[in-house]
This record gives structure tokens, sequence and C-alpha cells, in this order.
């Protein structure tokens, strides 16, 4: 059937609205997508390849690929980057936390506007009198005062809506400006961060020199002891999910590796060498006695070798950050004592000028973003969709809290979990140029330098371009990967 002048002339006139759109994509989108991924295969340098050299530029193959597994730097900016993602969880609970308290109406009654009201008359009552006393309080205490009782009396008048926009509203302001913000907050000098901590530091300083060191050392070999213990939950659970056909021998064997990987680490890190040696080889040979028998065992129900492989990782993923954690604690409670006894007195970290404490303070700085980021408003929205009759329910039998939220709101949130897991695992692989770049510039020493950094740093600042086009590629790859077995093996649970 041939087309009629009118229908030409309207396929004409939707094509010309539809035109800036299809070149902007074109131009800024596929264009640049096509173009690097053919300049990954070549060795266009611009140190080579400029108007004042003419080197002939040649098809490299897979040189660029194959010289980026084998450069330690990259393994190193890896290992920068899924360290940083392991506070992904901790900004995943406290945006679900922040969202169901934000889901209650906090509106208070007649009476709860009154103690509210008197809460606020009293809060600024008592600083003002801390200031006439003579308590020295600066600028920016007196801010932070003002700032609590305005929201206790916004959040009186207006109910959980004034605490929502204000979780909110970071969110709003640029990264950069945000990122610079903090930037001066960590300064080690005269940010009020450490303003804060120093004369907490130096009365806990002597509350420590007080201790006699085998508390100290108590704690360190309990945290060390809570690592183990957390071993020994993880392996009972997986031993439990082998015999009942819930756990493939993959499942199993990957788990059991991510639980050793701490162990592994101890042996290194641990306080008292000798004794943290010997704890972690206890600790890794029982968990590869354990694995080794419960695969060994003769099971009840039968299943394929990946079966279960998404529970073990995300379940054992987790007690691996709970037991670098502990480790992390262990190794503090063990050098409180040098750091009280040094004569200036305990002193606060250096945060982003130092090697080992920059990446924690990121993390810190991201989970303060995280809990009012669009994550939560996602659970609130699952939250208002929960339906109220399984609450009812569940109250009719007794139910407490807390197994209301396990057994009713935490499976109702499934999906919106899932979508949050799998968005915040691709923005960690991809994320950190931003605030590396803005605080940093990826020290100290590469300490905070990820690998859309590391993108950067080869392609504009060593113009090596052919090569920062093999790394973008490359982590486009691994972020492929990782989102392939989070829909393979994630979407599963939320199905069911």
């Amino acid at each position: 059937m041939s087309w009629s002048r009118a229908k030409k002339r309207s396929l004409a006139l939707g094509l010309a609205f539809l035109a800036p759109n299809i070149l902007g994509f074109l131009s800024f989108t596929l264009f640049p997508l096509v173009f690097s991924l053919i300049l990954a295969f070549t060795n266009w340098d611009l140190r080579l390849h400029n108007i004042f050299r003419q080197e002939t530029l040649r098809f490299a193959g897979f040189e660029n690929f194959s010289r980026l597994l084998t450069e330690r730097d990259f393994w190193k900016y890896l290992g920068n980057t899924a360290f940083l993602m392991m506070g992904i969880p901790f900004g995943i609970a406290g945006s679900l936390i922040t969202a169901i308290l934000l889901s209650r109406d906090l509106r208070g009654g007649s009476r709860r506007i009154w103690v509210y009201l008197v809460a606020v008359v009293l809060l600024v009552l008592g600083t003002g009198a801390l200031l006439l006393a003579g308590a020295g309080a600066t600028g920016m205490t007196i801010l932070i005062a003002g700032l609590v009782g305005l929201i206790l009396m916004g959040g009186t008048l207006g109910g959980s809506t004034v605490y929502r926009t204000l979780f909110y509203l970071p969110h709003f302001t640029a990264g950069v400006a945000t990122f610079i913000l903090w930037k001066k907050l960590y300064n080690p000098h005269t940010g009020p961060i450490n303003n804060a901590l120093r004369p907490l530091l130096q009365s806990f300083g002597s509350v420590i020199q007080a201790t006699p060191p085998g508390v100290l050392r108590g704690i360190a070999w309990a945290c060390l002891v809570g690592m183990a213990m957390l071993v020994l939950t993880a392996l009972r659970r997986l031993s439990r999910a082998w015999r009942d056909g819930e756990a493939g021998r993959l499942s199993v064997v990957l788990g059991g590796a991510l639980l050793l990987a701490p162990a592994a680490l101890a042996t290194r890190w641990a306080p008292w060498s000798e004794g943290g040696l010997a704890l972690a080889g206890a600790a890794g040979a029982m968990t590869v006695l354990a694995l080794a028998a419960a695969i060994v065992r003769k099971r009840e129900f039968r299943c394929r070798h990946d079966e279960g492989l998404g529970f073990a990782l995300m379940f054992c993923g987790v007690l691996m950050i709970a037991q670098f954690a502990l480790l992390g604690l262990s190794r503090v409670a063990a050098a409180l004592p040098a750091m009280a006894a040094n004569p200036d007195g305990m002193t606060p970290p250096e945060w982003i000028t130092s090697y080992y404490w920059a990446k924690p303070a990121i993390m810190i700085m991201g989970f303060w973003g995280a809990i009012g980021s669009n994550n939560m408003l996602l659970y609130l929205a699952g939250l208002s969709n929960v339906p109220q009759d399984l609450y009812e329910a569940a109250s009719i039998d007794g139910a407490s809290p807390m197994q209301r939220f396990w057994n009713v709101t935490w499976p109702q949130l499934a999906p919106v979990t899932f979508f949050i897991v799998v968005m915040s695992v691709i923005g960690g692989l991809q994320g950190g140029f931003e605030m590396a770049r803005t605080m940093t510039q990826g020290g100290p020493a590469g300490a905070t330098t990820t690998l859309s950094y590391f993108v950067y740093t080869q392609g504009f600042e060593t113009g090596r371009l052919g090569y920062a086009s093999g790394i973008a590629w490359t982590l486009f790859l691994l972020v492929f990967l990782v989102t392939l077995f989070n829909w393979k093996f994630g979407n599963k649970y939320v199905n069911d």
C-alpha cells in the first residue's frame, strides 16, 4: 500500500521533532561508545600521536588488556574499589532504618507538642547558660544546638514530612560542593570533627592509662574469638543448607572461601602475631575441615552444584565484613596503650591525609549520603505497599515487633532490596571518581584511587587513550558480569 502525501508529511514532521534527541544520542553516546571500543585495541598515546610527532597508529590487539591484568596498580585500585563497596550493606541498612522511622506519624498530640516545645526551650537556655558560664563554645556548637532545636520544633509541628525533607535535602546538593564541605570537615588541624574529638580523646587517653593492660588484651582477644564464632555460625548454616539440599558444592566452597579471607589477613594484622597466627590458623583449619566434612557427607536431598549460590555468597559476605570489623577493633584495642602513652596524648585521626584512614573517611561520608538518598525513598514506597492485614494477623498471633519485621516487612521488601542492591553494586564499581578527584587526588599513595579514577588518570593525565579505553571496557565487563550474577541468583529469591 503506497503512502499518501499526508502520511509522509506526518512521518517527516515526527522525525523532525525526534531529530535533536536522535542526533544527541548518536553524537554523545553511540559514537563515543564505538570509538572507545576501537581505541581499546590500539596503541593511541597522545605523547606519540600529536601534531609534533607523527607515530604510526597501530592495531594492538589484546595488548592493552593483557598489560592491564599484569599491572600491579590495577589490582590495587580494584582492591580499593572493593574495600569502599564494603560500606554498601551499612548504607542499605541505614536507609531502611531511616525509612521505617519516617514511615510513622511523628506529629505530636497536644501533650507531646508541649513536651517538645519545653525541650527546645531547655536546649536553648542550656546552651546560653554554658556560654555565660564561659564554656568557650564555638560558633559551630551554637549552630548545631540551634539546628537541633529547629529540627525538634519542625518535627513537632510538621510531623514526618519535615524529617523526610531534611533527610533527603543533602541529595539535592551538588556532589562537588558536598565533597568540598567534607574535606573541610576532615581537616586534621582546623576541621570541626577533630576539634570535637580532641578533648574527648584526651579524656579517653587518661582512662586508657588507668586501665590494666590485661583488660585491653582481653578485649582484643575477645574480638578475635568473636571472629571464630562468626565462622562457626556460618559453617553451621552452610552445613544445614547442604544437608537439606538448599546449597550445592559450589555454593559451599565459595562461601567458605569468603569466610577464610579475614582469617588469612589475621595472620598479618592480628595483635601479638604469634597468638593471632595460631588463632587464625586454627580458624582456617577448622573451616577447611568442616567444609570438607560437609561436602563428603551424605545428603538427604540432592541439588545442583550452584544451588543456593546467591544466598551463600550474600550470607558469608556479610559475615566476612563483620569479621573484618572485629579484626579492626582487635587491632585498635591492642594499639590503645601505645597511643595513650604518647606525650601529646591521644590525637584524632588525620582522615583523608592518612593512608590508613582515607578509605574509612570516605566510607563514613558515603554512609551519611546513603541514609537519605533515593534508597530511603524506595523503601518508603515499599513500606507503604505492605498490606496492613499481614501486620494485624501477626499481632493476633502474638508476634513481637522484631518478628513482624523479619517475617512480614522484610519479605515484602525483597523486590525493593534486590533493586537497591543491584544498583548499589553497579554504582560502587563505577563510582569513586568525583570524591577522589575533589578530596584526595587519588591519594595518599593511591589509597583512594578507584577504577573509574584510574581511567581518568590514564586517559587525561598521561594521555594513553588506548590503554584507558581498555580499562574502561574491562570495568564494563566486570559490571556486566556482576550484574548478570545478581540477576541470575538474586532474582530467584525475589520471585520466591
